[in-house]
């Protein structure tokens, strides 16, 4: 039996017997055991912290996930929402933070397109990604569970698309669990100049109700005059902590339009970050949430704009029932020399029970003297009238609280361009809801 496969914990003993087994580059292995240092001095994160004061993870415990993780049975994967009825480029899945297969076409391997499995691009075109692992789009060190990420990851996904290619077709990845499985992936995107695609992100348990632990990191690297579509659907089973950092770096006239949907989970904390650092570069991120039973979902979001004459648009939208929890916290800033910004933030919620609690906190923080930045927040209940004049109409009480709920969302599911992408997450939302009381 080999020194993986006994490993059983996370501790420095497991690290090492996982670095051993991946045969990675110096530079890399070199980054990973400075992040692992770095996690061991970190303390957990404290509800003092202002991050953290609206979510608590006292009842976490990561010593009851294994790791490195046993080899799973990857005929039994997930069914996949995103993927259904869309003709795709390429894919690629993993399992527990294990590779299980990735494809691509042929007519974008021809163009120089890389994608696949992160694990494996490193094998087989290392030097070609190390700038961009290397330039850690994401901090490793912004606190315990970074530090973590940044040690650890594996399973991941890759798509690297040279200058001036334009994928078609979307690129579908895909990570999954199995119950109390633990997924570290890190999914990395770069765009170079004049460069175009959509990717499809997508990641599920094998059943609603499996526990489990993801610790994620998301990296978008986009070059000048760049476009990418990315959709990202969290679909966690009901009992998985999930924690993520994510971040683009949007260039010189790129646009860049990121949308969300997390339905899944029993506790969520992701920061979403978008830098604006080229002149002329846009945004728009659309954040769908729909949460019942106890989820406690928490999503801080940042527009940084770091060049002048930068648009960014961030609307998220919450659909909350049962004892359920959302917390969203949003932040414009603008740097000193970010003049001519146009930036925009809206979260808006509707409580489907009198039980359901929504935390609404924008913010702005601006250092220029010509810029355009507004925020708004709203939070209601569902109007009774709404549902009675819909019941007029033949509706059950149950088709009523649908619609109203599929209406709410509407704004977002109409800037997804996908229409078959559009309806599955419709569809998704629309399956979880209950009567409203």
């Amino acid at each position: 039996m080999t020194a993986l496969a006994t490993a059983t914990s996370f501790s420095l003993a497991s690290l090492e017997s996982f670095l051993e087994s991946r045969h990675e580059p110096q530079w890399l292995l070199e980054q990973r055991r400075a992040a692992w240092r770095m996690f061991s001095e970190l303390d957990w994160p404290d509800r003092r912290e202002e991050e953290w004061t609206r979510t608590d993870i006292r009842l976490f415990k990561l010593d009851k996930y294994a790791w490195p993780p046993a080899v799973s049975d990857a005929t039994r994967m997930p069914a996949s929402v995103l993927q259904e009825g869309v003709q795709l480029a390429g894919a690629s899945a993993a399992l527990d933070s294990r590779p299980v297969a990735s494809h691509l076409d042929s007519r974008w391997a021809e163009q120089g397109v890389l994608f696949g499995s992160l694990d494996q691009m490193l094998v087989d075109h290392g030097e070609r990604l190390r700038p961009f692992l290397q330039r850690r789009i994401v901090n490793p060190y912004h606190d315990k569970f970074a530090a973590l990420q940044a040690a650890c990851w594996s399973g991941g996904h890759v798509l690297f698309v040279p200058r001036g290619v334009a994928i078609e077709l979307p690129l579908h990845v895909f990570s999954a669990l199995t119950d109390d499985g633990v997924d570290m992936g890190r999914t990395l995107v770069v765009l170079e100049d004049g460069a175009e695609a959509t990717v499809l992100a997508e990641t599920a348990s094998r059943s609603e109700t499996s526990g489990g632990f993801h610790c994620g990191a998301t990296e978008i690297l986009m070059g000048r005059g760049a476009t990418l579509r990315f959709v990202n659907l969290q679909d966690w089973g009901h009992g998985v902590w999930h924690f993520a950092q994510q971040r683009a770096l949007v260039g010189r006239d790129a646009t860049l339009q990121w949308t969300i949907a997390a339905l899944g989970s029993r506790l969520s904390k992701v920061n979403q970050h978008v830098s604006l650092v080229g002149e002329g570069a846009s945004c728009q991120v659309n954040g769908v949430l729909f949460t019942e039973g106890k989820q406690h979902l928490t999503y801080h979001t940042l527009q940084h704009h770091e060049a002048q004459h930068c648009r960014s648009d961030f609307l998220y939208k919450a659909a909350l029932q049962d004892r359920s929890r959302t917390v969203w916290r949003g932040m414009i800033k603008v740097d000193p020399g970010a003049q001519k910004t146009d930036g925009y933030q809206r979260n808006d919620n509707l409580l489907l029970s009198d039980q359901a609690r929504a935390d609404s906190i924008p913010g702005l923080e601006i250092e220029a003297d010509d810029v355009r930045c507004t925020h708004g927040s709203t939070t209601g209940n569902v109007d009774e009238e709404l549902i009675f004049y819909a019941m007029t109409r033949g509706f059950t009480r149950r088709e009523a609280v649908r619609m109203i709920v599929s209406g709410f969302f509407q704004q977002i599911f109409d800037r997804i361009t996908i229409e078959s992408v559009r309806d599955a997450l419709g569809q998704a939302i629309a399956a979880r809801v209950r009567e409203y009381q």
